[in-house]
């Protein structure tokens, strides 16, 4: 058969093995993201975001001397906590699927268009 063009068994049954090692890997990885608290701050450090390392927000902390501040600065550090939070779960989140893939590019649904 090789004679085709096509693989081998052997190569086959590799890619398949593989397949199954990555999928079970992503089911741990899964469980690890879930399980870490990244922190995002805003840039005086007066606010603090943890998500998750799949983005689930999980707590957020706000210096009691911020309450004194007028509404738009308010809101305008905890979008910069909550932006920081985001950047670094989602980068934790690429650096460790391309660890499970081993840097392949698999083009995976949902993080291709993570940002």
């Amino acid at each position: 058969m090789a004679g085709f063009g096509l693989p081998n068994f052997g190569q086959i049954t590799e890619a398949f093995r593989k397949a199954q090692e990555i999928q079970q890997n992503a089911q741990k990885l899964q469980e690890e993201l879930n399980d870490m608290e990244l922190e995002g701050k805003s840039g005086d450090g007066k606010v603090s975001i943890w998500l998750s390392g799949n983005q689930k927000p999980l707590k957020i902390e706000i210096n009691p001397d911020l309450m004194e501040e007028d509404k738009e600065v308010i809101e305008k550090l905890i979008l910069e906590a909550l932006i920081a939070a985001h950047d670094i779960s989602t980068n934790t989140m690429k650096e460790k699927m391309k660890d499970l893939t081993g840097g392949l590019d698999l083009n995976l649904p949902g993080l291709s268009d993570i940002n």
